[in-house]
């Protein structure tokens, strides 16, 4: 470990090691520390075109997995009646969160295995968590020796391999999940109980950390999370911020979200998460993302999770239609098992949105935000579009019994309007409502000739 007494004046001298001596290109746009300047950094195109990708949570938690990814502060900080007795009742009654540890096996880990589920899942981007608030790092961190994937538990490199298998057989962006604090870390309680006044823990411990992370592993996104009540000035993210988007080896590509500090979230950043599973239902002026979860009560894995906890296919694809038709991407995520295996449930969900986008990708991907995000005649049909090819899609998650489907916003032409179901190809026959707003008549087809099982989408060609 470092030294704790560290002063914060010699933050520049303690990165230089870790800065690589990189040039920004001729022309380039300069950023400075501030959150004027960082805020006004156009987002890299791929990611609004991506819309879909996968969350990972995996680490020491993943051996209790029991109740939540939180069990470490359930059972120790707050002593929650159901996580104390659950240790009573299966561990010795010396037994630490930090005997954890070396159960952390990954021993069925298998990096290709896992790309080739999300490669599957239709997802253009991953994000592994690298540190959870835990501080178990899931690589070699110089800066946290003996409590990370290297020196305990797999004893392997988790997110190179990762990171090389998704490089390797996909095309989906790798990216970072990682913590600024952690619960119990001395450090960060000694500077916590200075009201920060202090900055031992960033200077020694989270900076050094973040560089690390960057330069070898190159993430396109970088989740920070974990703010522990601490101002952005405490963790330097403004000055960390302006070296990534200037200096480091993903300064054109990377992404980031919006927690780096108390009080940065939904304001400051990259784009907007503004709370887990935020869904607001309606068009944001800024890019957002909605994170959110399988298992409706857990980030991480849990044992003792039933199949009414994780939420179906058919509730999946709505969520995935209705963040998109409202400018927001998907971040869906995942909790593998301690020994790195992604449970069938998980795997089956991430399939079948696979199945859905390979059908319906072309109304989700690289599509814009229409003038109107649901319809107003029928519930549950919400819209994206493609400007330059004059295409709006409706995409409807109830298939009408009568078989016709109104729908009150577009404003079609005769001879000019097309209408076709993603996945039949054939045109429909439409026509206009009284006021404005069209009728189309959908194809009568047994369920195995449908396109898909959750959900559908009409291509509108040349509708206002």
């Amino acid at each position: 470990m470092l030294n704790p007494e560290l002063p914060g004046v010699l933050l520049p001298l303690l990165l230089l090691p870790l800065l690589p001596a990189r040039c920004p290109a001729r022309g380039a746009v300069r950023f400075d520390p501030t959150w004027e300047s960082l805020d006004a950094r156009q987002l890299p195109a791929w990611f609004d075109q991506a819309k879909f990708g996968i969350f990972i949570h995996w680490g020491v938690f993943s051996v209790p997995s029991f109740g939540s990814e939180w069990f470490w502060w359930y059972w120790q900080k707050e002593k929650i009646q159901k996580f104390v007795d659950f240790m009573k009742n299966n561990y010795p009654p010396d037994f630490k969160y930090e005997d954890f540890g070396p159960l952390f096996t990954a021993k069925f880990f298998n990096a290709d295995q896992w790309a080739d589920i999300f490669q599957a899942s239709g997802a253009k981007y991953v994000v592994l968590t690298s540190k959870h608030h835990e501080g178990f790092t899931l690589w070699g961190s110089e800066y946290s020796w003996n409590w990370n994937a290297v020196d305990e538990g797999p004893k392997r490199d988790v997110i190179k391999e990762l990171e090389v298998a998704i490089r390797n057989r996909t095309d989906l962006r790798f990216g970072l999940y990682y913590s600024l604090f952690e619960w119990f870390h001395p450090l960060f309680l000694d500077d916590q109980s200075s009201s920060f006044q202090k900055r031992q823990f960033p200077v020694s411990k989270m900076l050094p950390e973040l560089y690390e992370l960057v330069n070898k592993y190159r993430p396109e996104v970088l989740w920070s999370d974990g703010d522990g009540g601490a101002p952005d000035r405490y963790w330097n993210s403004t000055g960390f911020l302006a070296w990534l988007y200037n200096e480091s080896p993903v300064r054109d590509t990377v992404v980031t979200n919006d927690r780096w500090g108390a009080g940065s979230i939904c304001k400051h950043g990259g784009y907007y998460t503004c709370s887990d599973r935020y869904n607001p239902g309606h068009l944001l002026p800024h890019k957002w993302e909605n994170c959110m979860t399988i298992d409706k009560y857990s980030w991480g894995y849990r044992r003792n999770a039933g199949i009414c906890d994780y939420l179906t296919t058919e509730e999946l694809v709505k969520e995935l239609v209705e963040t998109v038709s409202c400018g927001g991407n998907l971040l869906m995520n995942i909790g593998p098992t301690q020994d790195g295996t992604i449970s069938p449930i998980f795997e089956e969900r991430l399939r079948q949105m696979g199945t859905w986008l390979k059908v319906n990708g072309e109304a989700i991907y690289e599509t814009s935000t229409w003038r109107s995000q649901n319809d107003t005649v029928t519930p549950e049909v919400w819209y994206t579009c493609k400007p330059k090819e004059k295409l709006v899609y409706a995409m409807f998650l109830k298939w009408p019994t009568s078989g016709q489907l109104f729908l009150g916003q577009p404003e079609a032409t005769l001879g000019s309007t097309e209408v076709k179901l993603l996945g039949h190809g054939q045109p429909l026959k439409w026509t206009s409502l009284e006021k404005k707003g069209i009728v189309v008549e959908l194809p009568h087809l047994p369920s195995h000739q449908m396109p898909c099982r959750w959900g559908w989408a009409l291509a509108l060609t040349n509708v206002i």
